[in-house]
């Protein structure tokens, strides 16, 4: 029996729930789904800059797992930006970690 997932920190839900195409490609209307948590995962290490390391602990996950939350997020968008599919953000396993609701955790930064 597989051991139970370890809940993920995202620090809030996302603004915006998809990214749709200006155009549809000729095969038609596809969609790929990116989890809340690969979301955060590329907002830690690609928007704020964010060593593996510490992008990992405000996750509260390993860095070998952290590592591999980004590159199956970044897969996930450049296939949707690739082949013009629509980017869906939605589910995964996450909570908001108990000091992120209006108390501030040493080395927490920024937001949505």
């Amino acid at each position: 029996m597989p051991r139970p997932r370890k809940l993920r920190y995202v620090q809030g839900r996302p603004i915006v729930g998809a990214f749709v195409p200006e155009r549809m490609p000729p095969w038609g209307r596809e969609e790929v789904f990116l989890p809340t948590e690969g979301l955060e995962a590329i907002r830690l290490c690609d928007l704020q800059g964010m060593d593996h390391e510490s992008a990992a602990n405000m996750m509260n996950v390993s860095r070998q797992t952290f590592g591999r939350i980004l590159a199956e997020a970044r897969t996930v968008i450049a296939d949707a930006l690739v082949t013009g599919k629509v980017l869906r953000i939605e589910g995964g396993h996450f909570e908001m970690p108990p000091w992120g609701r209006g108390r501030h955790r040493r080395g927490w930064r920024g937001g949505f």
